[in-house]
């Protein structure tokens, strides 16, 4: 068990740069909401139901993390920072990494009966902050959810989906080949250059400007005034 504690506490270290030791990890939110799940779940396979909802209740009271009792989680999964809401059908693979705000919601079955109407979540999956994955879909091995996309539709095997604002289709980038990428993002290759780079690029542009609104100056005729003089020649007299 100790092992397995190690394990996973390393595999969060490898995806998060910000802890010095495993100490630190221990204080997440996010894996204390996963400890309590783990009771909570087993309160829930034993039917003691009103067991596992108060578990869930403490749990959510301390870390502002909702994990129904019912969702099946996988190994090493990981959320960083907190405020996720993952529904009762939901099921995590291995390896998965969901950032702050995310909800993995469900759909109300037009039988009003209940059923599995949560997201599936394959092994390795990357779910950036914000994002909304609705209903009883697929996200494929390897996939990642850009930040604030809103998922209706299921996610091909290593694909990055960019979610469009306002609405729920989304836009298929590309294969996931890369590593990992923190919180989730698409970032086409290469990379956005560096701010610096920005800023030069920028400047240069301005003054490319400048130059062209200098020479249209030039090659505008004077303007002419003639009649400006006979009025004022005219008021005299």
């Amino acid at each position: 068990m100790f092992d397995r504690l190690v394990a996973y506490l390393d595999s969060i270290r490898a995806r998060d740069p910000a802890p010095r030791s495993r100490w630190e990890i221990l204080l997440y939110p996010g894996v204390l909401a996963l400890g309590m799940h783990k009771i909570a779940h087993w309160l829930f396979e034993a039917k003691l139901f009103f067991l596992a909802r108060l578990v869930n209740h403490i749990s959510r009271w301390m870390t502002a993390i909702d994990i129904h009792p019912g969702a099946k989680i996988g190994k090493n999964f990981f959320i960083d920072h907190g405020f996720t809401v993952i529904g009762e059908t939901a099921e995590i693979g291995d390896n998965v990494t969901i950032y702050q705000c995310v909800t993995l919601g469900g759909t109300n079955p037009t039988s009003g009966q209940g059923g599995k109407r949560h997201p599936t979540l394959r092994d390795n999956v990357i779910i950036g902050s914000g994002a909304q994955v609705i209903g009883p879909i697929t996200v494929g091995e390897r996939a990642r959810v850009g930040a604030n996309a809103v998922v209706t539709d299921d996610v091909p095997e290593g694909a990055t989906m960019i979610g469009l604002k306002a609405r729920s289709t989304l836009v298929p980038a590309e294969t996931w080949l890369r590593e990992f990428i923190p919180y989730g993002t698409p970032c086409d290759e290469p990379c956005e250059p560096v701010p610096s780079e920005r800023v030069q690029v920028l400047e240069a542009e301005i003054q490319l400007l400048r130059d062209e609104m200098a020479q249209l100056r030039k090659s505008l005729p004077a303007p002419d005034d003639g009649g400006e003089k006979t009025r004022k020649t005219g008021a005299r007299s």
